[in-house]
């Protein structure tokens, strides 16, 4: 009897080890291309911001245009109050902040704006990327304050919105010229003529 109680207790705690749950599979990983999800958001609103940080910089080494370099030190300085704003609000709302880092869209549009040269060519370049990016950035922190995740950081989007609607407005304004044709070339001197 004492040799059935003791196998008996045996397979009770066999039983019980083999009724332990497995461990949970997991997370899928975050989509960084859905800006409606936090880590999306601020990705994206990150590269956004460091766009127009660097594209801004590249303006005041390129331009000698003075609406663009006001433009320019405008973007900058707005665009890095905006970056710390989300960073407080997703800090304030646990969220993880992702280090602020280009997306391939927004590198692609600073090579491009690399490549215009400098003087003229530069600022019509600058001001078709900064009316195409604040577009962009509009329709995402719109989107957002509408209807994101996290409450901190829509009312943050929020604020932000006027913000990029005014840079979109300037940016459309911008006073650039195009930049001056090359001069048609002489006439050809015909044979015989005198001039």
């Amino acid at each position: 009897m004492r040799k059935l109680a003791v196998l008996l207790g045996g397979a009770l705690v066999l039983a019980a080890c083999s009724s332990t749950p497995p461990p949970p599979p997991p997370a899928p990983p975050v989509d960084l291309n859905n800006p409606l999800i936090a880590p999306g958001y601020l990705a994206q609103a990150a590269s956004s911001d460091q766009f127009e940080i660097q594209s801004g910089q590249l303006a005041l080494q390129a331009s000698q245009n003075l609406a663009v370099r006001n433009f320019a030190n405008m973007i900058i300085a707005d665009h890095t109050r905006s970056t710390q704003m989300l960073t407080a609000a997703a800090q304030s709302a646990g969220v993880p902040v992702p280090p602020p880092a280009l997306l391939p869209p927004q590198q692609a549009m600073l090579d491009q704006l690399r490549s215009a040269g400098a003087g003229p060519s530069f600022d019509v370049a600058f001001r078709d990327a900064q009316i195409n990016a604040h577009q962009q950035a509009l329709t995402l922190h719109q989107n957002y304050a509408a209807s994101g995740d996290v409450p901190a950081l829509k009312a943050t989007a929020g604020q932000i919105v006027p913000v990029v609607q005014t840079h979109l407005q300037q940016a459309q304004m911008l006073n650039v010229a195009p930049p001056a044709p090359p001069p048609p070339p002489p006439p050809p001197a015909h044979a015989g003529e005198r001039g």
